[in-house]
């Protein structure tokens, strides 16, 4: 690595690689319970897995995109971080916010918000840690000679993502409201400013691995960032079909909803077409898969299967089954996770001064996993539409429903142990380069 600051991005991922285990442990207590096997609910209540199991998957991609930033920001303006003790501060005290809404979800301490669930005075420390990230990244930002357009998207992604916050901090008496409001923060997050950061990681990446000119990669950037506002903010509108809002959000949602698979279909494009001009073939071949393997499982899972159930006529069905877990959990795979991981792929080398030969376990890492989530999302797809079929068009009661689908449940438990298993092979391949060594190798 060139600066010695960025060795901090490597402690921000072995933080997101603690809780994204810890979120792949509570995932099978989830499945394990679908098939009548609830042995924790005298202590852990379902909903209190479950709460933790998608709030884990926040926290870690956050941690994951703020260790990202820490590494490719110095690389990018060519200087150190502006200050690398308060990256240190912000590293322990978002670790300890992580901590603590965790260990509250077991408590019942909670705002019992569907997907902002961290109790309010957390809520508080967030959006201090969170000034204290963006306030180092944009000194190191203003105060370097140069940038480039990745650094700015990534870092307006990042801005963003903060300034979209703040609506789920307001509570409202009024339900629909409430919900409304609630959707800035969970729709405009992974179908909107997160896509500019998956965007400008995917541009680094392919820099760095494709050897195409920079000139020529970043302006697809440009691109994805008018499909993604174009798209994005008024595709909002799919949540609003069946609250309680005025009818023609249903026109207004189901038409922008069809524009948003455009966003990752041109990242797609735009990976694969960088791919094909490649100059060298870079010695990181499993960030390579990774970098490719993101671009074509977002389209498939945020773009085609998004697309598949958010139409007014088919949503009417779909909403609030295992439909959308279906397409929730191969999209945050497809887009945040696997670029997250290729990050990881590519900085490890650099970080560590340790360029080790990719063994087979390295490569399994990266077929097994995507393999079990592939078939995880076929097993929750079969399980979701004949959930619809029974419950939403032959009127069984819900209860005997879930008992009905008990079955793919233990598929999804199989292709999860495989899942489990590649994640597994991939840390143990981080680890396996060791600590940080010291700046000036790379």
């Amino acid at each position: 690595m060139k600066f010695k600051s960025q060795s901090i991005a490597w402690y921000f991922f072995v933080l997101s690689l603690v809780l994204f285990s810890l979120q792949i442990v509570y995932g099978f207590v989830m499945a394990f319970a679908h098939v009548g096997y609830d042995w924790l609910h005298p202590w852990v209540p379902f909903n209190a897995v479950r709460t933790t199991h998608i709030n884990l998957l926040v926290v870690w991609l956050l941690s994951s995109f703020m260790g990202a930033t820490y590494f490719l920001v110095p690389d990018e303006c060519d200087r150190e971080i502006h200050s690398p003790k308060l990256a240190w501060i912000q590293l322990a005290s978002f670790a300890l916010v992580g901590v603590v809404a965790v260990a509250g979800f077991h408590v019942g301490w909670w705002e019992g918000r569907k997907f902002l669930e961290i109790p309010r005075p957390l809520d508080y420390l967030v959006v201090i840690n969170i000034l204290m990230f963006l306030y180092n990244v944009g000194m190191t930002i203003w105060n370097s000679e140069r940038t480039s357009t990745t650094v700015m998207v990534l870092y307006m992604g990042l801005f963003s993502s903060a300034l979209l916050y703040l609506p789920g901090m307001i509570t409202f008496d009024h339900q629909t409201v409430d919900s409304y409001f609630r959707w800035w923060v969970v729709h405009l997050w992974v179908e909107g400013v997160w896509e500019l950061i998956m965007g400008s990681l995917l541009c680094y990446l392919l820099i760095k691995l494709t050897g195409v000119d920079r000139e020529v990669i970043e302006k697809w950037l440009y691109i994805i960032v008018g499909l993604t506002f174009l798209s994005g903010i008024l595709g909002t509108g799919h949540h609003y079909y069946w609250i309680g809002v005025p009818s023609y959000w249903l026109w207004v949602g189901g038409f922008f909803s069809a524009l948003e698979p455009l966003a990752f279909l041109g990242m797609t494009i735009y990976a694969v077409s960088m791919y094909r001009k490649s100059t060298r073939i870079h010695e990181n071949k499993i960030a390579l898969f990774w970098t490719m393997g993101c671009a074509i499982l977002s389209f498939v899972g945020a773009g085609f299967l998004g697309f598949a159930h958010t139409w007014p006529q088919v949503n009417i069905y779909t909403h609030g089954t295992l439909v959308t877990a279906m397409h929730g959990h191969m999209a945050f795979w497809g887009a945040y996770a696997m670029v997250n991981l290729a990050i990881m792929a590519y900085c490890l080398p650099l970080l560590t001064d340790r360029k080790l030969k990719p063994t087979m376990a390295t490569y399994l890492g990266f077929w097994l996993s995507n393999a079990g989530m592939i078939a995880m999302t076929i097993a929750i797809g079969i399980a979701g539409i004949t959930q619809v079929y029974l419950e939403r068009i032959v009127g069984l009661d819900f209860l005997l429903v879930q008992k009905e689908i008990e079955v793919h449940f233990i598929g999804l438990i199989l292709a999860a142990s495989v899942f489990a298993v590649g994640v597994t092979l991939f840390i143990y391949d981080y680890f396996r380069y060791g600590f940080p060594r010291e700046a000036g190798h790379a």
